[in-house]
């Protein structure tokens, strides 16, 4: 007769691969390397090797440098941290095989929404950390009743909006401005095309609420702050609530040094033995 074990049996680590290394990749990647409960850093997809070789000499357990195809094979879990033009390489493969992609380029969701169902097909999994954003417990509740109207005002100053497609087409110069400009106001899906690297924010704000072409966006340039500043209201049956956030930004302007720890947060809530919020 065989006797239970005293020791409980330990389920193995969830294997970590994160696909760009660039200021949310590597502050990630180094969060993985001084340990995670129940994580392991098993790799890391790069364009640019010689980049990410320079970087990664600080880890204390250095791990292979990849091509964004090799992935798949190596992790459990693929975490996107890379431009959104190349999402569905990244995250495809991990679906395919019932896998599990964390997603911070959302904005690209809406014109691949084929992962959506390439994830419910297969049995994988697409994760949307909260980022740079705040309320997305309370606006996730509202939506199991009726959400009236869902607002949003985004300010940054103007170097965090360099490179935008939506500017560069209309020829819209905002370096010199001494004042805030309005710069856009429209809906969440119009923003992820025009400004691929800055509105993922207000795309999860749209899929958490009413959608990406009800909820109202408005995009500012500042030069009088020096933070990454979203301001929402929200309407509901259940509560009316409104909240602002003003984030330092990143080594990249373009984002917010608490998405990074946006993920690390994610990261300990999926295997926490106490999990808080929605």
């Amino acid at each position: 007769m065989s006797t239970p074990s005293t020791t409980a049996a330990r389920a193995e680590p969830i294997r970590v691969a994160i696909a760009g290394l660039g200021a949310i990749g590597f502050t990630v990647a180094q969060a993985l390397d001084r340990g995670l409960p129940g994580f392991t850093l098993t790799a890391i997809g790069v364009r640019d090797r010689a980049k990410a070789e320079a970087r990664l000499q600080s880890l204390r357990h250095p791990v292979p440098l990849v091509t964004i195809a090799e992935l798949e094979p190596l992790a459990d879990l693929v975490i996107e941290c890379a431009p959104a033009s190349i999402l569905c390489s990244i995250a495809e493969p991990v679906l395919k095989a019932g896998k599990k992609v964390m997603i911070l380029s959302v904005g690209a969701l809406l014109t691949n929404e084929h992962l959506v169902e390439l994830a419910r097909a297969s049995g994988g999994q697409i994760i949307v950390p909260s980022g740079a954003l705040l309320g997305l417990d309370a606006l996730l509740a509202a939506a199991e009743g009726e959400i009236r109207s869902v607002r949003m005002a985004s300010r940054k100053p103007a170097q965090g909006f360099a490179g935008a497609p939506f500017l560069e087409e209309r020829n819209i110069r905002i370096e010199d401005i001494t004042e805030p400009l309005r710069i856009f106001s429209g809906s969440p899906r119009e923003a992820a095309v025009g400004f691929p690297a800055n509105m993922n924010v207000a795309v999860a704000l749209s899929l958490a609420g009413i959608g990406p072409d009800r909820t109202v966006l408005e995009i500012w340039a500042d030069p009088t702050i020096t933070r990454n500043t979203h301001t929402i209201e929200v309407e509901a049956d259940s509560a009316s609530f409104q909240m602002s956030i003003a984030n330092v930004p990143s080594e990249n302007p373009k984002t917010s040094r608490i998405t990074a720890l946006s993920v690390i947060a994610t990261l300990r809530k999926m295997t926490a033995p106490l999990r808080l919020g929605t």
